[in-house]
């Protein structure tokens, strides 16, 4: 255990001028209460007040939170009384201990109405005093380190507590560091074995591209010399529980994923912040979108850096963060900047908020009568970041994922109100429906008589309600569209095979498909819940492993007029596989799409225009072009073996042009012709399988939705 010298020493590091009595006083009347308490490893129970404390002197904290951490849980947890604290102390410290005691004794993992309750009242205590709040989260970061001590199910109430509640509140607060290693300890206990999956899969990393973090910063400092720059470069691995959130939010293995790597650069001045970002800019490609300027529009609790992500060495996105020494103090401790002692002296800095300012924003407006249910919603609208919440034009608070649409937030209202949902608006303004939500707008649902959910919702919602809500509504007002679909699916099918979809036939497939009837087999096929080879394979199973003619290229889509011809979108470039929809322009026949094409946003109000369309069941012809956008490593022998891999898989490249070249690394564009999604994703998995090829993706652009017309 920390002895109280040792303590001491650790405080005068950064504070001459502390006040040793009051400190060894503190430590012995806590060490005195808590004498004959153990902890459930076995420990004094007096090792958790001088660990808390620790953690608070490493963050440079005043006298009286540390002596409020080495005092905790006097009042709660021994003999010592709130008179006892003050007459030992001060006013100002028995205060501060009780408040960490009403802190603990909140019960937030209870039920809703409590919860909104308990939250109202935790801000409203911090609001006299926000050192309450570092003092408790330095004593669940401590109760976190050491957690293994206890129950199985306990711990797993913990960690859930401590990730919804004190991590975000730790990052509200600006305490990043915090915030990471309170969601790290949660993520050991929630999820051991994504945890160590992720450990494991960045040793092999590491194992086969050596130290990429070195190899990156040493660039990075070479083009700040050139620059003539002065600076801090550091680079590290993200957290894994911050890359689990990242496939789970984009849904990609961690192979593909791309900016696992953080680096931060800390110059002497603002200027030189705007500077180093020219200078990486001029180096590596800057991504779109991922540009923020927290400098120059900073968060409300002082946060300022500049944010940016780039395709660094062998084109592997990394993210990039540019502040002065001054913003980064901020960024490591947030808030609790403002009680920071350098020398013995209370530093000044300019970007450290007023914590009674921060957070009287979060409770101005309470009062004894307030909805503690709204307080609830207002206080998660601050603290959470992988949720929406958005409002009613009534003010109802409605919670979403984030990524989700209007469509979702209909659905979430009412389950009528999102079946009838035409457009939405969106802080007063019209927007398409596959608009993505932010936190704290305002949406109005424009909804009419008559409307039925549409096919293409499906692809735009991202809540289970309302998939499941369109996709049901789609089954009972589609079926007799989905039987025609499917019989003339079926008769296709079997035309392909020589064979006749007569009622006889059709009524065995569905008999062997343990279907209740043929309508159902037919239905089921028209929604392309099965094919047309599955039916006729339930009749003729010798038929699965005989190869069909190549379909013929002007027959690929079913679902068109007699009159009608096509043409494959090039802002999309659709294949056979994959969900399509078709736009009728006059004197030039059909343009289909894929489903989640950006270009069909221009004609979301013409749906009369919009015609439902499936591709021809069988075998393709390899006509179907694709463009990959590929980024491969700048090595003698590679372009050939890349091309030469396209071959194997059957594939044709049709047109090469080379993007950008660097002294790294080569972007290209490929066009390459295919018959189908299957195809396509063989000829990605062969490129992505080669050790050269840092990055795949297919190539979309709406901008040419126009040219498809020609």
């Amino acid at each position: 255990m920390t002895t109280a010298d040792d303590l001491i020493t650790l405080v005068r590091a950064y504070n001459p001028r502390t006040n040793e009595k009051l400190l060894r006083d503190a430590y012995a009347y806590g060490e005195d209460m808590h004498d004959g308490q153990f902890r459930h490893s076995g420990e004094p129970y007096f090792t958790h007040p001088v660990a808390v404390t620790a953690i608070l002197a490493e963050q440079q904290m005043d006298d009286a939170t540390l002596v409020t951490a080495l005092l905790h849980d006097t009042i709660e947890d021994t003999k010592a009384s709130f008179a006892d604290v003050e007459a030992k102390f001060s006013r100002e410290i028995a205060e501060l201990v009780d408040g960490v005691t009403k802190l603990t004794n909140l019960q937030l993992t209870s039920a809703q109405s409590k919860q909104a309750e308990n939250f109202r009242k935790l801000f409203m205590a911090t609001s006299r005093d926000l050192r309450v709040t570092l003092v408790k989260l330095a004593d669940r970061l401590h109760n976190m380190r050491t957690i293994k001590s206890m129950r199985p199910d306990k711990q797993a109430q913990k960690a859930r507590e401590t990730m919804e509640i004190f991590a975000p509140l730790a990052g509200r607060m600006g305490m990043q560091w915090m915030r990471e290693e309170l969601e790290d300890l949660a993520f050991r206990v929630l999820n051991p074995e994504a945890r160590n999956s992720i450990i494991r899969r960045f040793i092999t990393l590491q194992r086969e591209t050596g130290d990429v973090v070195q190899k990156i910063t040493a660039d990075m400092r070479v083009e700040l010399e050139k620059a003539g720059i002065v600076a801090e470069v550091a680079g590290r691995a993200k957290k894994p529980y911050s890359i689990w959130r990242k496939m789970e939010e984009k849904e990609q293995s961690f192979s593909r994923l791309s900016d696992i790597y953080g680096f931060r650069i800390i110059t002497a001045t603002e200027a030189d912040c705007y500077r180093v970002l020219g200078a990486i800019h001029q180096r590596w490609r800057a991504v779109p979108g991922r540009f923020k300027d927290y400098i120059s529009q900073p968060k409300s609790n002082g946060y300022r850096s500049i944010h940016t992500t780039v395709s660094g060495r062998d084109g592997k996105r990394v993210e990039v963060q540019i502040r002065t020494r001054e913003m980064h103090e901020v960024a490591e401790t947030g808030v609790a900047a403002h009680w920071s002692y350098r020398n013995g002296e209370r530093v000044e800095n300019q970007f450290a908020v007023d914590p009674v300012e921060w957070i009287s924003k979060l409770t101005e407006r309470l009062d004894d009568d307030q909805d503690h249910h709204e307080f609830l919603e207002a206080v998660k609208l601050e603290m959470y970041q992988d949720q929406v919440f958005c409002f009613t034009p009534k003010g109802d608070v409605i919670k979403l994922p984030r990524g989700a649409t209007p469509i979702d937030f209909a659905y979430a209202v009412h389950t009528r109100v999102g079946s009838a949902i035409v457009g939405a608006k969106v802080d007063g303004l019209r927007v398409p429906l596959w608009t993505r939500l932010k936190n704290g707008q305002s949406v109005e649902v424009i909804t009419a008589e008559g409307q039925k959910p549409q096919a293409t919702w499906i692809d735009i919602a991202v809540t289970g309600r309302a998939k499941t809500a369109i996709r049901r509504s789609l089954k009972q007002e589609d079926r007799g569209r989905f039987i025609r679909l499917g019989r003339e699916l079926a008769r296709v099918g079997f035309e392909n095979a020589g064979k006749k979809a007569t009622d006889k036939a059709l009524s065995i497939a569905a008999k062997t498909l343990a279907m209740e009837s043929v309508d159902e087999m037919l239905a089921q096929l028209g929604s392309a819940e099965i094919t047309a080879r599955d039916v006729v394979v339930a009749i003729y199973p010798d038929l699965a492993e005989m190869p069909g003619d190549e379909i013929d290229a002007n027959r690929a889509v079913v679902g068109l007029g007699d009159d009608q011809s096509y043409k494959r979108a090039r802002c999309c470039q659709p294949v056979p596989g994959e969900r399509i929809i078709g736009l009728t322009f006059k004197g030039k026949g059909v343009v289909v799409h894929t489903i989640d094409c950006d270009a069909l946003a221009d004609y979301e109000d013409q749906p009369e225009r919009w015609i439902d369309l499936h591709w021809q069941e069988g075998t393709h012809t390899a006509t179907n072009t694709v463009t990959l956008d590929v980024t491969i490593t700048n090595d003698a022998g590679v372009l050939g073996r890349i091309c030469t891999l396209i071959g194997e898989q059957d594939a044709n490249i049709s047109d090469l042009n080379f993007i950008e070249r660097k002294p790294d690394y080569y972007r290209l564009m490929m066009d390459i012709d295919l018959r189908d999604a299957e195809h396509l994703h063989r000829v990605r998995t062969a490129l992505d399988a080669d050790s050269n090829v840092s990055e795949i993706s297919r190539h979309r652009d709406p901008g040419l939705a126009s040219v498809s017309l020609g």
